[in-house]
C-alpha cells in the first residue's frame, strides 16, 4: 500500500516565458481548502509544460507545476511557489517556476534585468539589498501548501527584515492572485519575524508554526528501504522482548534506546539528533515517525508479516513480501564489515589532553595515531584543546587502552569472550547473549585492578584534582570511524576521587560497557571483531552547577539545497538528557542562521521543562554557543571538510556543550565534545 504524507518542512522564503490571466485553458479552478477568493471563478492557466512564471495562480494544478520542495526542511511540510513583486513595476507579481529557478536571484536575474528594467545586481549585493534593506526594489517570498493541516501560506524568509508594511502588502497582492483567496494565512518563519507580525492589519491573518505542526502526522527522519518482519511494541516492552536485525518495529513512544533493527516507525515524532535516529543514520534503515502508528489499521493488518518499508522524503511505502524476497534483499544489503584500528599497548602513562597529539603531524593524522591508544572520543577530544583560547574545554587526560587491555587478560576476561564466541546457544539465542552478557559485566566490576595502574591514577587525581569529582567517558578505538560513529553505546560515569573503591568500581563499569547488549548488537550488525575492540577512557571534573546541557551539529541538517547554510541546536535545561530524554520531556530545538545578517533563529520545538513563552537559553548564550560552534566547524574543516572536487558534500561536527557556573556567577559554555559527522542529508 502507498502511504501518502507530507514532508517534514519549513519553508526559508524564497519565478523567459510567463502566463498571465487572459491565457486560460477553461478548467475550473478548486481549492484543496475550500472557497476561493470572494465571488471570483478561477480557471487553471497552465496547460502542458510549466512556464517560467506566472501572475496569478487559478488552480491546484497551476501550483504542483511551478511547486518545488523548500530550500530547508525544519518542521513538516509543504510544497513551496516562490513569488517575486517588483516594487518599481507598479507592483507587479510573479509566480516563478521553483523547479526551474531554486532561489529569488535566479530568476530575478533572468526575468527581471535589464530589457528596459534596472539591472539585477550579483547574487551577494542582491541577498543584502532585497533581504534586509528597506528601500529594496523586490518584496521576495512564498506561496506555500501544507499538506497535513491543509493551509496555504505566505512567507518570507527567517531572516528577512521586511517591515509590517511590506508584508501585508506583499499578502494582500498574492491573496487577490489566487485561487486559496480568502484562505491564505501569513506564517512567520522566526521569532524575529514573529516581532514584526504584531505589527499586521488584522485582515493579516497570522498562523504559527506550533497551529501548522499540530496538524502534520509523517516526519521523516532517514530515508532508506528495509525488508523485515513488522512488529509492533511499546517502548517499556523493549526492555523485556528483544528485537533482531531482521524487524521492524513500529513503537508507541520514541525510546532512549534500541538495538539494531531493519527499521522504526515511531507513533511520536523524534528530535533529528534523537539516539535512535542517530542509530538508523550510522545503520542506514529507515525510520519515521507517524502519528498514531500504533494503532493504524493499515499497519496493524501486516503485523508480523514480512513488509518492505521505503521512507521518503514526502510519503512512505509499506507492503507485505515474501520471505523470500526478505532473504534475497538481506543478502545484497547487509552492511560491509567495518575494521576497528588495531589497539597501540605501548602507551602506558597518563597523559593530559594538550598533550596527546603530535605536533608533527597534521590534525587528521594526529587523530588517528592517537586513536590507537586513546580511541576516538579521547582523541577528539585532544584535538579540541587547540582551541582553548578561544573556548572552554575542560581540563582532561587519557587513561590508554593498555589497562582495559591488562585488565581483560588478567582476569581471564578475553577467553571468556572466545569461549562465549563459540557458543552456538550464545550466537543464535538472544536471550543467551543478553544474560551472558549481564553475567560477563558483573563479573568485571566485581574483578579486582593492577595495583599499579590504581597507584598511578590515584596518584595523578590527588596531586593535580585534589577533592574533585571527576566524569570518566567511554572512548574506544571502534567509534567515529567512516560510517560508523558508535555513539551512544557505551556509558560514562561520575566518582568522588577521595573515595577510592568508588572510582574504581566506575572505571570498571565503563570498562564493562564495551560488553552491553546494545553494544554487542551493534557491532555485530556491521561483522566488527569484538576482540578487537578496546576501551580508553577520557577523564575531566564534573559540571556540577549544570544550567543546561546540549548537542549541536555545525550546519543545517534541514538545508536541502546548500543554500541555507546554518547551526542546529538542542538543548535542555539542567541535566536532563537531550538525546535520550525521559518519556513526554520535550526540548529546545532551533536552527541558528549564524552566517546571514541579523542571525535569526527558528525554533522547531520548546522545551517542557521551562516556563511556556520562554527558552533554555538566552539570547547572549545562543549568540556565545553560535560563535563557538563556528570556531569548531573552521577548526576542523581542512580534516573532515568537503574535498575541493566536492566543496557542496555535506559537512558537519557534532557538538557536546554545557552552560555552566556556580550559584550566583553567570553561566558559560563549556565545550565536551566534538566528533566528526559525515554523512549526506
Amino acid at each position: 500500500m502507498r502511504m501518502h504524507r507530507q514532508l517534514w518542512f519549513v519553508v526559508l522564503a524564497a519565478c523567459g516565458n510567463g502566463v498571465g490571466p487572459a491565457e486560460e485553458t477553461g478548467e475550473t479552478g478548486a481549492s484543496t481548502g475550500g472557497s476561493s477568493t470572494g465571488e471570483a471563478a478561477w480557471t487553471c492557466l497552465i496547460a502542458g509544460e510549466a512556464p517560467d512564471f506566472v501572475s496569478q495562480v487559478g488552480c491546484e494544478r497551476d501550483f504542483d507545476a511551478l511547486a518545488s520542495t523548500p530550500l530547508s526542511a525544519s518542521i513538516p511540510g509543504a510544497r513551496s511557489v516562490k513569488t517575486v513583486i517588483d516594487q518599481l513595476d507598479m507592483s507587479a507579481l510573479y509566480f516563478q517556476n521553483s523547479q526551474k529557478y531554486l532561489i529569488h536571484w535566479d530568476f530575478a536575474h533572468a526575468h527581471l534585468s535589464g530589457m528596459g528594467k534596472p539591472i539585477v545586481p550579483e547574487l551577494g549585493q542582491f541577498n543584502m539589498t532585497e533581504y534586509y534593506s528597506p528601500q529594496r526594489r523586490f518584496l521576495l517570498g512564498a506561496l506555500t501548501y501544507y499538506e497535513g493541516p491543509k493551509v496555504w501560506t505566505y512567507e518570507i524568509s527567517p531572516y528577512d527584515t521586511a517591515s509590517a508594511t511590506m508584508i501585508a502588502a506583499a499578502y494582500a497582492r498574492i491573496a487577490d492572485n489566487g485561487f486559496f483567496g480568502e484562505e491564505l494565512y501569513f506564517h512567520p518563519a522566526s521569532e524575529a519575524v514573529e516581532t514584526v507580525a504584531a505589527d499586521l492589519p488584522p485582515e493579516v491573518k497570522i498562523i504559527t508554526t506550533d497551529e501548522l505542526y499540530a496538524g502534520i502526522d509523517y516526519q521523516p527522519l532517514n530515508l532508506a528501504t528495509g525488508l523485515g518482519r513488522l512488529r509492533f511494541l511499546t517502548a517499556d516492552e523493549l526492555a523485556t522482548e528483544y528485537v533482531g536485525f531482521r524487524d521492524i518495529v513500529v513503537l508507541d513512544r520514541v525510546p532512549n534506546d534500541i538495538s539494531v533493527v531493519t527499521g522504526i516507525i515511531t507513533a511520536e515524532f523524534q528530535t533529528p539528533l534523537s539516539h535512535i535516529n542517530v542509530l538508523s543514520q550510522n545503520r542506514g534503515t529507515p525510520n519515521m515517525g507517524l502519528r498514531g502508528a500504533h494503532e493504524s489499521p493499515e499497519l496493524r493488518a501486516l503485523a508480523g508479516k514480512w513488509v518492505s518499508l521505503t521512507v521518503d522524503a514526502f510519503d512512505y511505502e509499506i507492503a507485505e513480501v515474501s520471505k523470500a524476497e526478505a532473504d534475497a534483499w538481506w543478502d545484497t544489503h547487509k552492511p560491509d564489515e567495518v575494521a576497528v584500528p588495531q589497539i597501540d599497548l605501548g602507551v602506558t602513562e597518563l597523559v593530559d589532553a594538550e598533550l596527546m597529539l603530535d605536533p608533527a603531524l597534521s590534525l587528521g593524522d594526529g587523530i588517528d595515531r592517537a586513536i590507537l591508544a586513546f580511541g576516538g572520543k579521547m582523541s577528539h577530544f585532544a584535538a579540541l584543546t587547540q582551541l582553548s583560547d578561544r573556548l572552554r574545554i575542560p581540563d582532561a587526560f587519557g587513561i590508554p587502552v593498555y589497562y582495559y587491555h591488562q585488565f581483560m587478560t588478567d582476569n581471564g576476561f578475553y577467553a571468556r569472550v572466545e569461549d562465549l564466541l563459540k557458543d552456538p546457544a550464545f550466537q543464535d539465542d538472544p536471550g543467551v547473549r543478553d544474560q551472558e552478557l549481564a553475567k560477563l559485566r558483573a563479573d568485571m566490576i566485581a574483578a579486582p585492578v593492577d595495583g599499579t595502574f590504581k597507584a598511578l591514577l590515584m596518584g595523578k587525581f590527588h596531586s593535580e584534582y585534589p577533592h574533585a569529582r571527576m566524569r570518566m567517558r567511554s572512548s574506544t578505538n571502534a567509534e567515529d570511524l567512516e560510517g560508523f560513529t558508535g555513539a551512544g553505546l557505551y556509558t560514562s560515569v561520575s566518582a568522588d576521587v577521595d573515595d577510592v573503591e568508588e572510582v574504581f568500581e566506575d572505571i570498571r563499569e565503563v570498562w564493562s560497557s564495551v560488553w552491553y547488549f546494545r553494544a554487542f548488537e551493534e557491532r555485530s550488525y556491521r561483522s566488527i571483531d569484538h576482540l578487537a575492540v578496546a576501551m580508553a577512557l577520557l577523564v575531566h571534573p564534573a559540571f556540577p552547577a549544570e544550567e543546561a546541557n546540549g548537542v549541536a551539529l555545525t550546519a543545517n541538517p534541514f538545508d536541502t539545497s546548500g543554500l541555507e547554510p546554518g547551526l542546529y541546536v538542542n538543548v535542555q535545561a539542567g541535566e536532563s538528557s537531550v538525546v535520550q530524554p525521559p518519556a513526554g520531556v520535550s526540548t529546545d530545538q532551533f536552527v541558528y542562521f549564524i552566517d546571514q545578517p541579523g542571525q535569526p533563529v527558528v525554533f522547531i520545538a520548546h522545551s517542557s521543562l521551562v516556563a511556556e513563552g520562554t527558552t533554555v537559553l538566552t539570547n547572549a548564550q545562543i549568540q556565545e554557543l553560535g560563535a563557538g560552534l563556528v570556531e569548531i566547524r573552521e577548526f576542523f574543516r581542512a580534516t573532515y571538510g568537503p574535498p575541493p572536487d566536492d566543496p557542496m558534500r555535506w559537512y558537519a561536527m557534532d557538538v557536546e556543550f554545557k552552560f555552566e557556573a556556580p550559584a550566583g556567577e553567570t553561566p558559560a559554555l563549556w565545550v565536551k565534545q566534538a566528533r566528526p559527522l559525515l554523512r549526506a542529508f
